[in-house]
């Protein structure tokens, strides 16, 4: 620790003289970069997993039942995934989880490029990618948010997440370019090489910043550490049961209503990438406001702005013409982008470091909880009351849930903090911490 020669502080920020923002130290730099790559093939491969199904003969209810094969094993292993990153080198389990989707992924690539896959190996494979994931999502947050220091930490996440989704506005628009040129199964590979490629950047990350866990406890202790933690806060858990409603109507809407509307209305596999781009691009602007907006309440802020997250839906539901559907998906980038931002701040500010993780967990774990019922769902749904209904019954719960989120005295109220919380009790925000932090130079 702090006898160790190291040529950066506690953060990983280097001590030298550099080119970089004080903020951005080597851990930031390595997670962005491989951030970056991942996205790129991801959101690709996200369009290409939709066509293979449908170019293999299967219909909607084909299209969620590959997703819910992915989100599933993600919701049963998320909270062992948090309470296992807390414990072990974050960046350990961050690799071996890349490596788990690498091999999914080209196995998937191999069986699409060489042959018809059939459905159980096309949810097998997705069921792999889901459990990587599962692992792999809380590590990378909680490794994340302890790279950065707390009085720089809207800016860096602002950074981080515009770079993320620059990755993604360009690796969806690509993706289905290149499905409707090659075919997915070639998507499909450059995912699996992308995967390698950020694999092999998180092995460089330096963990030496972060103090041993005492020892004593065991699994289920971390996991009962982590639910205290989560369940002090209204703020917290209100948010998440928030988005485990609206997460999962986004997701049917998106990975089955949305390819199905694109191959009817809109011209196929091109048309809806570059739909995906425009909202990935949204991401982007919103991402850049929040390198210089810092908005006092962060939270309710951030949840006014998830509102227009049912519009995409509503212009499925039309269907809107290609152009107002693209301007539709940037707005709804933009202003989810401002929530996730504030979202990632306040998780900074507020959760102890060496509980991120477990915190995390229990984030993504309400998070995509309903993701696989809905995405299962959402071929009988259509079948039993009609697409249209179907979307539009999507946008409704985005508007009610989030309306319903604000009622939480917390959700409006809590304040950015000039300094983060240490302790795992919840604190009252000061008379100067109800002061907005002041320019991140």
């Amino acid at each position: 620790m702090a006898s160790r020669p190291r040529r950066g502080d506690s953060h990983g920020v280097p001590i030298t003289t550099s080119r970089r923002p004080a903020w951005a130290g080597r851990n930031y730099s390595l997670l962005t970069a491989a951030a970056v790559v991942t996205n790129l093939g991801s959101n690709g491969a996200l369009v290409a997993a939709a066509f293979a199904v449908l170019e293999a003969g299967g219909d909607g209810g084909d299209v969620g039942l590959v997703a819910a094969a992915r989100t599933l094993p993600l919701v049963l292993f998320l909270l062992i995934g948090g309470a296992v990153a807390d414990r072990l080198p974050r960046h350990h389990v961050m690799v071996a989880a890349n490596a788990l989707n690498c091999l999914s992924q080209a196995v998937f690539a191999a069986l699409v490029l060489t042959g018809d896959p059939v459905l159980w190996q096309m949810m097998l494979l997705a069921a792999l990618g889901g459990t990587g994931q599962a692992f792999f999502g809380p590590a990378a947050e909680g490794m994340l948010m302890s790279s950065v220091q707390g009085e720089q930490a809207g800016r860096a996440f602002a950074v981080f997440r515009m770079a993320m989704s620059g990755a993604g506005l360009g690796g969806a628009a690509l993706g289905g370019a290149m499905v409707a040129a090659m075919g997915p199964g070639w998507v499909l590979a450059a995912d699996a090489a992308a995967f390698a490629v950020a694999g092999a950047l998180r092995a460089f990350l330096d963990v030496g910043h972060i103090p041993p866990r005492a020892p004593g406890g065991g699994l289920l202790a971390d996991l009962r550490e982590g639910w205290q933690e989560f369940a002090g806060r209204p703020w917290l858990w209100g948010i998440v049961v928030q988005f485990s409603i609206a997460n999962a109507v986004v997701a049917a809407a998106d990975a089955v209503y949305g390819p199905l509307v694109a191959r009817d209305h809109l011209g196929g596999a091109g048309p809806w990438g570059l739909a995906l781009g425009a909202f990935g691009a949204g991401t982007v602007a919103g991402a850049l406001l929040m390198t210089r907006w810092k908005p006092r309440r962060l939270l309710l802020a951030g949840t006014l702005c998830v509102f227009p997250l049912a519009l995409p839906s509503a212009a499925l539901a039309v269907p809107v013409p290609i152009g107002v559907l693209f301007a539709v998906m940037f707005v709804a980038g933009a202003t989810v982008e401002v929530f996730g931002v504030s979202w990632m701040t306040a998780l900074h500010q507020e959760i102890p470091e060496a509980k991120l993780s477990r915190v995390s967990a229990y984030d993504w774990f309400g998070s995509v909880a309903f993701v696989p019922l809905a995405t299962a769902a959402a071929g009988p749904a259509e079948d039993a009351f009609g697409r249209t209904a179907a979307l539009w019954g999507c946008a409704g719960l985005v508007v009610l849930v989030t309306a319903a989120v604000l009622c939480v005295p917390d959700v409006r109220n809590l304040r950015r903090r000039t300094t983060p919380v240490t302790k795992g009790v919840a604190e009252r925000p000061s008379a100067d911490a109800e002061r907005p932090v002041g320019g991140l130079g």
